[in-house]
């Protein structure tokens, strides 16, 4: 189970992580339980990262945070084989 709090949109606590999978300066990608979470934003920065406590934070200004679904292996030949 995740949470994530958001403090005066500079920054940002997300509980339940997994693994970051990417980050850059605009757009911040987290895996959670069966989700990604995409943080955007400008400056980002992760200021905190405790993954045997699943706790990611992200300073910077927040602009949006959205559940994308996992991408699922081997989807690609699926679309090319059907």
């Amino acid at each position: 189970m995740e949470s994530i709090l958001i403090e005066d949109r500079k920054k940002l606590t997300l509980m339940g992580a997994l693994k970051v999978v990417s980050a850059t300066n605009t757009q911040a990608v987290v895996e959670v339980a069966n989700n990604n979470v995409v943080i955007t934003g400008n400056n980002l920065e992760v200021t905190k990262l405790n993954l045997d406590n699943k706790e990611v934070c992200f300073s910077g200004n927040i602009m949006g945070v959205k559940y994308m679904q996992k991408a699922e292996k081997g989807n690609f030949f699926k679309r090319i084989f059907k």
